[in-house]
């Protein structure tokens, strides 16, 4: 459901950008687009976000580590590394990642795990000083 809500929701972003783009003189047109890439890139960051905690869970360490943990010391550990790695994954991509993210769902995945897998570690090891 979720990646189908990503979808739906990067296809509309680009269809808005591609009709406020068309006409000849457009005042609005650089905020349309700003704002469609703003929206762009917070769908961008919850999809990394999602990878990132799903990632955090499946490693042996955090399992071993999570079970002397309560659930919000999990929760603030999860959302401070994932926060972080969110932070960091628009500098890693481009508008033509993402327009390809938007059409393509495989494309769409490989590239938030690569984003998710690049910043993970520096942030993990960041909070874990």
């Amino acid at each position: 459901m979720k990646k189908i809500l990503i979808s739906t929701a990067m296809l509309a972003i680009f269809s808005l950008t591609g009709c406020t783009t068309t006409g000849g003189v457009n005042n609005n047109a650089g905020n349309a687009i700003g704002t469609a890439n703003e929206i762009g890139m917070n769908v961008f960051r919850a999809a990394v976000d999602n990878q990132c905690r799903s990632q955090i869970e499946n490693q042996s360490a955090w399992r071993i580590a999570s079970a002397a943990m309560t659930e919000t010391q999990e929760e603030a550990i999860k959302s401070n590394v994932c926060g972080c790695v969110s932070e960091q994954a628009p500098q890693q991509v481009t508008i033509v990642e993402l327009g390809n993210a938007a059409i393509d769902t495989n494309y769409r995945t490989q590239l938030v795990t690569r984003v998710v897998a690049k910043s993970l570690q520096s942030c993990y090891a960041s909070f874990a000083k």
